[in-house]
């Protein structure tokens, strides 16, 4: 199952307020780390949906050429 931008999101804010919490130094690291991964995947699910569009909208027109060259 696709994770989604929101839910990437959601993970790193609960790691950032984990780390905001936390009162040993490798627990508050820790959560940083799962933070920035979490939003490192966030980008990475926005960029394959923006591409997925961007390719949707060109399949679109090419079978729109090719319909009106039929």
């Amino acid at each position: 199952m696709a994770q989604t931008y929101e839910f990437y999101c959601e993970r790193a804010d609960e790691a950032a307020a984990l780390a905001a919490k936390a009162t040993l130094d490798n627990v508050r690291d820790r959560e940083l780390r799962s933070e920035k991964t979490w939003r490192g995947l966030a980008e990475q699910a926005r960029k394959t949906v923006a591409e997925r569009e961007k390719a949707d909208i060109a399949r679109a027109e090419r079978r729109a050429a090719e319909s009106l060259a039929s």
